[in-house]
Parts: structure tokens; C-alpha cells; sequence
């Protein structure tokens, strides 16, 4: 029996799920993504008639096609449900261009999670195919089409093959190598602090700090102002406790996930990378096989958003779940409404669970180890989003002697509230500091003084997380394009991890400064987001899309004629290696390829020979007990540790060996890194030794 009804989206798992739910007179199939786009082989833009683009069909995209119009000839109803988003409008008006469908047919139908009661809702009230999500989606492509196509063949001709350049990639590589130079050009300066034990009578020793002379806040510059505090001090007088301030603050829950602070929050908690954290949403969105009645079932909502708005229905089955898991004291009485972005479109709701009653530990079963540290954090995010604020009482107390002023600050939890189940990276739980009972007019007497030296830092290269966090807040791109943003340009060897930081390489400057020099807009931080502005107001059908890339293109067409004829051809040196090629004896040289650099031979190509330049971490091989281990880079530019007799020697590691032997085995022992310290372990059993700071 033919199904009455064809659906297509676009992924396989997304409708396996979605056929359970609709049922034998439903057919779903997948497009696998988008099924036309602008060709890779030309720019695809017809400049002379309003910018048109020149779609085609995707190659290797045949037999999808063919398939689809096969189903679609069978079918009395078919609809596009495609993501809810500018990206699944576009997919779903291609798919219906393909098929010849009407886009003012009522045939589009979107939901915000993939359970059976919101999925068969959604079908009781299609639409059409909104003009104004595709046509923002289109002056997207378009625009990173003309700057992508536009500027990397002048990378090419003037630097090296396999370049390239981009809105919002160029905009990532400038904020790494502007933080760089921060860096570079930091001078420290020194400062002083100066803390100090008291004790009152009898009671425990508590700690304060040096606050200034004579009431005022006082900087310590240097050692000399330190002993002039000092000199001040009668240490056989005791100092008076001149006022105690109690308070009682409260801390309220961070709102549930967009797709921004998700990455970034899964970055710095779980150690994801972007990309990974995106794939691994995907799958919890489009479903996971829960077994037996239940099947397959959509675990959250839709993972590109940036609301923090949450429907009614899930703020009431969670509040029921509060009550009943963590008692009443816990609930917000309140409806809670998260702070939204400036520039946030609000099209979806927040990320959050699909039901909250399927808790993390109902799942341990059906989840992989990674999809569980993923939900975990969806899940508990949210649910702490619809809990009470804890409730910390502070005190703090002044103390005085002659001229010099110290304060003690204490705290106590009074009730833990949210952070009962989570708190976020950026506001870790305090910790209590209990001081004794204190009084105004009580004395204390001076146990001893800690003054010590400081320099103020540089600031810390982008990490993923900030790196995010920096692009979300100067409204450039949106969450969705930062994983792949990040990608490209790591891929380009623009930039390369450094201790899960963002370094820039010397390629990465080379092209950033060319950028910087010849195509100013497209760095310029508020310009990129004027664009994006310019995007959604496109989407809102506020401004015309055609006006937009225009008012984009006639001045860069002029850069670009500027960047043919200003920019001279760079020549990137080989350096001398010092030593000669094992084959033919000539010079060997470093030279700059697309993963970094590599050892050559300098007659290449008359010889070929190449060795990675690699790094010697003092550790014999623990395999062959000849070689050197050294530190070598995987294709994904992942660090492993490898003997440099290889390939006579196969020994390799992910971990970095130490030089040393387990004493319960004789495996050779390790380092192991994890959220900012190093702990050795021996990786063939449980042994470990002392957790050190990185």
C-alpha cells in the first residue's frame, strides 16, 4: 500500500523518527541537506540581472533527486519539514523547485522538538514557505559567495594555492591576532598585596586583607610602600574591629541554553570543541532509540537558537518535577524570563529537554558516554533555570590600627537553591568562609603578615569558548556558523591550538594583514554586524535583499580592483634546516605547507624528500629503548607522542609519557590533563600519583 502523504526533511535519523509518529499513511524521506546551491566551479551570480544566483543541483545529489520525484509522483500530500530555521526554509523552497511544487501551497511544517504530540500538531496547521527566511538565507550565501570568491583567488596568485577568505572567518582570525599582539605589546607592571592572620581572644585564627591608610583604598605599587604599611603596625597593639556589615545576597540561575552558550559552556566544562558539540546536539534533537514502547524519540529542542524563551507547558511539567524531586523551597514561584541578546531573533525556544521527567540517569542505557556529558548539561541547565536562587549571607569586618585598615569578608550558604543541582563555569559555587563572632568595638590581635609580589598578566589568548562568546557579543555571524568559522580557519592553518588556545601562525598573520590592509570592511567588527543586522531585518521582510548585497558590492568591487594592482606577490623564504637530506646530501630546508611547517630537501622537485619537524620531549622511547620520544601532529592537528625512529619503531601515545615506570606494573606512566592540571597515571590500571597545577 502507497502512503497518501510524502514528508521530507533532512536527515535519515530525523525521519525514522518522524514516520513512527505519523503513522502507515506517511511516507518520510530525507533530502540529506540541501539539493542545490551556487556552483563550486564559478562565482554562480548573474551581477547584471539583481544578483541572481545560478543554482544547480549538488553533485553526487542524482539519485536523491530522482528518488524524491519518484515519491512525490505517488503521493497525494507532500510537505517540507526541513529545521525550523533560515537554513530548513531554503532546503525546503529548493526541494519544492525541484519537485515543481507551488511555494504559496500550505506545505511547510515546523516544530521545535521531535516528540510524537508537537510533531502531529505541527501537521494539523501547515504553511507556506516563507519568502522572506529564504531570501535572508539567500543574500547570506550570496554575500559570502562574492567575498569568499573575490578575495581567495588574490590569496592564490599573491601568497599561496589552497587559501581563503571570508566574512566571518576573517573577522575570527583578526580577533585572535589583535589579542596576540595585546599580548606581544603588554608590559607587566608590579603591585603588591599584603595579607595578614588575626586572632580574637580565644577563638580560631581568621584571615583579612590590607585595605589602605586612613580609610581610603591605598594601592601597594612596590616593596618600599609595603614596609611603610608595615613600619605603621604595632604589632603588640591590638587592631579595633570599627564595623561589621552583614548582608544577605542572593545568586538566581543562568537562563537555559541558547546554541551560543551552549558551545561555550560545553567548551569549558566538558573540553568539546565546537563542532563536536553541535554534532553530538544534532543527534539528541533528531532522536535516540529509547527501546521498547517508546522507540525513537527526540531528547531536546532545537539546538540553533538564540532565545532563552521557554514554553509554558515545559516551565509546568518542570516546576511538578522540582516539587516532587527536590521540595517545594526549591521551585520559583515566579515565571522567570531570561534576558535576551541584543540582535536575538527569538524564532525558537531556549535549548532545553524535551520532557523534563527523562533525566540523565532514566537514560545512562540508550546514551553513549559523550551524548550523556551533553544532555547532562542540557538537562540540568535547564531544570536549574526554573529553581529558587541560593542564598548566601555575607558578612565583612574592618579593622583598624593607627593608619592602616584591613577587612575580613566571610560567607555562609543559607540555602543552596539552584546550585543544589548546577552551577555554571563562569560562577563556580563559593566556597564558606566562616570568620568568628565579631563585633563592633571588639579587638583582635595580629598573628602575622604575607605580604607578597605580583605583575599584572597579558591577556590570555581565545580559547573556543571566548572565542565564541567575542563573535556572539560584536554581532558577528550567528551560533550556528561559528563551529564551521572555527573549522576553516584551522583547517587553512590560520591558527593553531596551543594549550586548547588559539595561536596565530605566520600564514594566519600573512593573509590577516593583506585582509586588514586592502579589504578594511571586512574585518571591521561593526560593519560585519550592520550586515548581519542587515540580514535579519531581511527575514522580517523590513528591507529587500537585493538592496543589500548591492549596497555591499559596489564598494567592495572598487577594493577589489585596489587588492589586483596594490598587492605584490609575497615570496614566503625557506629557511635553512641545518643539516643535509639523508638521500641525495643537498641543504635541507623549512618550508610552510598547508598543515605548517615541514623539513624538505631544497632540490625539490628533483628530490622529494620531506620529515616532520618534530619536537623532543627528553624521554627515551619506552618500546624500543633507542629512539627519542618526540611530539608529532595528527591530520586533525591533534598533539600525539611517537619514537623518532619510526617507522622501525611504531611506539605511539596520546598521552605524553614522563619517563618513568609504574611501580605496580611496569607500564611506562603518563600525564593525563584535565581542567587546567596534570595528574600522572599509569594507563594500564588504577595507579596515580599527586594532581600538580599545569
Amino acid at each position: 500500500m502507497t502512503a497518501k502523504n510524502l514528508v521530507i526533511v533532512e536527515s535519515p535519523a530525523k525521519a525514522k523518527t518522524i514516520e513512527k509518529y505519523l503513522g502507515r499513511n506517511y511516507k518520510v524521506v530525507a533530502s540529506l541537506g540541501h539539493i542545490r546551491d551556487l556552483p563550486k566551479s564559478q562565482m554562480g551570480i548573474d551581477f547584471d540581472n539583481n544578483y541572481a544566483p545560478k543554482y544547480i543541483s549538488i553533485r553526487g545529489k542524482g539519485d536523491v533527486i530522482k528518488d524524491l520525484k519518484k515519491a512525490a509522483s505517488k503521493a497525494e500530500h507532500i510537505y517540507l519539514a526541513a529545521d525550523p530555521d533560515r537554513e530548513g526554509e531554503a532546503i525546503a523552497w529548493h526541494v519544492s523547485h525541484i519537485l515543481n511544487l507551488n511555494p504559496k501551497d500550505k506545505n511547510r511544517v515546523v516544530f521545535n522538538e521531535i516528540t510524537k504530540d508537537t510533531v502531529k500538531n505541527a501537521f494539523k496547521s501547515p504553511r507556506s514557505i516563507d519568502m522572506n527566511l529564504v531570501d535572508a538565507q539567500q543574500a547570506r550565501r550570496i554575500l559570502d559567495r562574492i567575498v569568499g570568491y573575490s578575495i581567495s583567488p588574490l590569496l592564490w596568485s599573491k601568497v599561496k594555492k589552497g587559501l581563503s577568505a571570508g566574512r566571518v572567518q576573517s573577522v575570527a582570525l583578526k580577533l585572535i591576532i589583535d589579542r596576540e599582539n595585546e599580548i606581544r605589546n603588554f608590559k607587566p607592571e608590579e603591585y603588591w598585596s599584603l595579607d595578614a592572620e588575626f586572632k580574637k581572644g580565644k577563638s580560631a585564627k581568621f584571615a583579612a586583607s590590607f585595605y589602605g591608610l586612613n580609610g581610603k583604598k591605598t594601592p601597594l605599587p612596590n616593596n618600599d610602600k609595603v614596609q611603610d604599611v608595615l613600619r605603621g603596625i604595632d604589632k603588640k597593639k591590638p587592631f579595633a574591629i570599627t564595623n561589621v556589615v552583614k548582608k544577605e545576597r542572593k545568586r538566581f540561575p543562568a537562563p537555559p541554553f541558547t546554541t551560543s552558550s551552549m558551545q561555550q559552556e560545553a567548551n569549558r566544562k566538558l573540553g568539546f570543541p565546537t563542532r563536536k558539540t553541535m554534532m553530538l546536539a544534532q543527534q539528541l534533537y533528531e532522536g535516540i532509540n529509547l527501546g521498547g514502547k517508546q522507540g525513537t524519540v527526540g531528547l531536546i529542542t532545537y539546538m540553533r537558537t538564540d532565545s532563552t524563551r521557554v514554553s509554558s507547558v515545559a516551565k509546568t511539567e518542570t516546576s511538578k518535577f522540582i516539587h516532587e524531586k527536590y521540595g517545594e523551597p526549591y521551585a520559583a514561584v515566579k515565571i522567570r524570563q531570561g534576558k535576551m541578546q541584543e540582535g536575538a531573533q527569538d524564532a525558537h525556544e531556549a535549548i532545553r529537554p524535551s520532557s523534563t521527567y527523562r533525566t540523565p540517569e532514566s537514560l545512562s542505557k540508550v546514551l553513549d558516554k559523550d551524548q550523556m556529558k551533553l544532555y547532562r548539561l542540557i538537562w540540568s541547565r535547564f531544570v536549574a533555570s526554573e529553581m529558587t536562587p541560593s542564598v548566601v549571607d555575607t558578612v565583612q569586618v574592618t579593622l583598624q590600627q593607627n593608619a592602616a585598615t584591613f577587612r575580613a569578608n566571610g560567607s555562609q550558604t543559607k540555602f543552596a537553591g539552584f546550585t543544589k543541582l548546577y552551577v555554571s563555569s563562569r560562577d563556580e559555587a563559593a566556597k564558606d568562609n566562616l570568620l568568628p563572632d565579631l563585633k563592633v568595638g571588639d579587638d583582635a590581635m595580629l598573628v602575622k603578615t604575607d605580604p607578597a609580589q605580583h605583575f599584572t598578566q597579558p591577556p590570555a589568548r581565545y580559547s573556543e569558548a571566548n572565542l565564541v562568546k567575542a563573535l556572539e557579543e560584536n554581532g558577528v555571524g550567528r551560533p550556528s556558523t561559528y563551529a564551521p568559522t572555527i573549522a576553516t580557519i584551522e583547517k587553512r592553518y590560520y591558527v593553531k591550538m596551543t594549550a586548547k588556545r588559539f595561536e596565530p601562525t605566520e600564514l594566519g598573520e600573512i593573509v590577516n594583514n593583506l585582509i586588514v590592509e586592502f579589504f578594511p570592511d571586512i574585518v571591521d567588527i561593526k560593519f560585519t554586524a550592520t550586515v548581519e543586522a542587515e540580514l535579519d531585518s531581511i527575514e522580517t521582510g523590513k528591507t529587500q535583499w537585493v538592496k543589500v548585497i548591492d549596497d555591499f558590492y559596489q564598494p567592495f568591487k572598487q577594493e577589489v580592483a585596489t587588492a589586483e594592482k596594490g598587492i605584490e606577490k609575497i615570496q614566503i623564504k625557506d629557511e635553512p634546516a641545518g643539516f643535509n637530506c639523508d638521500i641525495c646530501g643537498a641543504p635541507m630546508v623549512i618550508k610552510l605547507g598547508r598543515y605548517g611547517k615541514f623539513y624538505a630537501c631544497s632540490r625539490f622537485p628533483n628530490c622529494r624528500n620531506t620529515k616532520a619537524i618534530t619536537k623532543e620531549i627528553g624521554v627515551i622511547c619506552p618500546k624500543c629503548g633507542k629512539g627519542q620520544v618526540v611530539e608529532r601532529k595528527s591530520k586533525r592537528n591533534r598533539t600525539f607522542y611517537g619514537c623518532s625512529r619510526y617507522p622501525d619503531c611504531d611506539f605511539v601515545s596520546w598521552d605524553k609519557p614522563v619517563g618513568r615506570n609504574c611501580p605496580k606494573c611496569g607500564h611506562f606512566l603518563v600525564e593525563k590533563r584535565s581542567r587546567g592540571k596534570v595528574q600522572v597515571v599509569c594507563p594500564n590500571n588504577d595507579y596515580k600519583e599527586e594532581t600538580v597545577k599545569a
